[in-house]
């Protein structure tokens, strides 16, 4: 049981509402960077531009605000040289960057008055598409690498015969 030193004035309810406030962002933040960090570990480390655990600097205030930046691009790059090595199509020359990138200029006007209401709440809208699209990618790399492995047992297994 969690017991709250009483507060003048009723502030405990505004302790409360902020933490409630906090785990309602913390919990879907949590899972979206663990959708990034598993998609970055899909990749194979040569294609990797960055290790899948720097994601995580995603949670320090104001760092991640720059940083959002430099993580869309590693890991639209990483995708596309994953994509390209195993001869996987794609309908973009570097798969989630333009809307990332979206997403972290979005998270920078968020903070200018008055638009930045707009901005955020089309932030939130486009930062759970890319979420959505990063997850998909993930999947098409885990079922890339389920059938390249099934071929390869294939190829192992056959044996052909000449007469």
């Amino acid at each position: 049981m969690i017991y709250l030193v009483s507060m003048p004035g009723g502030t405990e309810w505004i302790i409360i509402a902020a933490l409630f406030l906090f785990g309602i962002i913390l919990i879907p933040t949590i899972f979206y960077l663990l959708t990034l960090q598993n998609t970055l570990k899909e990749v194979s480390p040569e294609n990797r531009k960055m290790p899948p655990s720097n994601v995580w600097l995603l949670l320090i205030p104001l760092f991640s605000t720059v940083y959002y930046f430099f993580v869309v691009g590693y890991i639209a790059d990483s995708l596309k040289a994953e994509f390209a090595k195993r001869n996987i199509a794609s309908t973009e020359d570097r798969p989630g960057y333009s809307l990332g990138l979206t997403i972290c200029i979005l998270g920078c006007v968020g903070w200018i008055p008055y638009i930045g209401t707009l901005a955020s709440l089309v932030y939130l809208v486009c930062w759970i598409i890319f979420w959505v699209k990063i997850a998909g990618y993930k999947n098409l790399l885990e079922q890339n690498r389920h059938m390249m492995m099934e071929q390869g047992e294939k190829s192992v297994f056959q044996t052909t015969t000449q007469e």
